[in-house]
């Protein structure tokens, strides 16, 4: 319930009378709706609100050596144990040998006071996914989980405690074993999002 709570509350914030949105027209008979939301303003915050771009972004970002400064292999949709990760990367560095890592990626909309918060609502899959990274450390892999705010504006990111504990307690965990926890911010406008910097993540 207090997830959804919180869902709750971010959607009033951001879906308010004279909000400015932005959505994405389709032309497929088979979708119950003919728009996506993209994006909507939240005072000088553009937020971009497609769940599908922090992927995109993502893969981008590693192909420019965001990971590895070289790339022998990216591929999306890696099926590790009883998980399927967002990426596989083999790179790393000339003359120093080659590193293969499983990546996770995070989606985060949900801003308070220029902090960026992950999951707006509770995420069982979530919890299983970072315990199956710490399972790859364990066998020598690299492992990422990627939070990607998707706006410009905020200063720090950290996990949702009030929302799910246990997602918070499992992020701590994993990062004990080794497992990188990244934040990175992003450039959006109506048509477009980057990934830009990296910010600090407070667990």
């Amino acid at each position: 319930m207090m997830g959804i709570m919180c869902f709750e509350k971010q959607i009033r914030e951001l879906l308010i009378p004279g909000a400015r949105v932005y959505l994405q027209q389709h032309n497929d008979p088979k979708r119950k709706t003919k728009y996506s939301l993209i994006g909507v303003s939240k005072g000088n915050l553009m937020i971009n609100m497609d769940s599908q771009a922090p992927n995109k972004a993502v893969g981008e970002w590693l192909k420019r050596g965001g990971i590895f400064p070289y790339i022998e292999e990216i591929r999306a949709e890696k099926k590790y144990g009883n998980s399927r990760f967002d990426f596989f990367v083999r790179g790393g560095e000339l003359m120093a040998g080659t590193r293969e890592a499983f990546v996770e990626v995070k989606g985060v909309t949900l801003e308070e006071d220029g902090t960026a918060w992950f999951p707006d609502a509770p995420t069982e899959r979530g919890v299983k996914h970072i315990e199956e990274l710490i399972h790859c450390v364990e066998e020598g892999y690299d492992a990422y989980i990627i939070f990607v705010i998707q706006m410009k504006g905020v200063h720090c990111f950290r996990p949702n405690d009030r929302t799910h504990r246990a997602f918070g307690d499992t992020l701590r965990k994993a990062a004990d074993s080794g497992v990188h926890i990244l934040a990175l911010d992003c450039l959006v406008t109506k048509d477009t999002m980057e990934i830009d910097e990296k910010i600090p993540v407070i667990l």
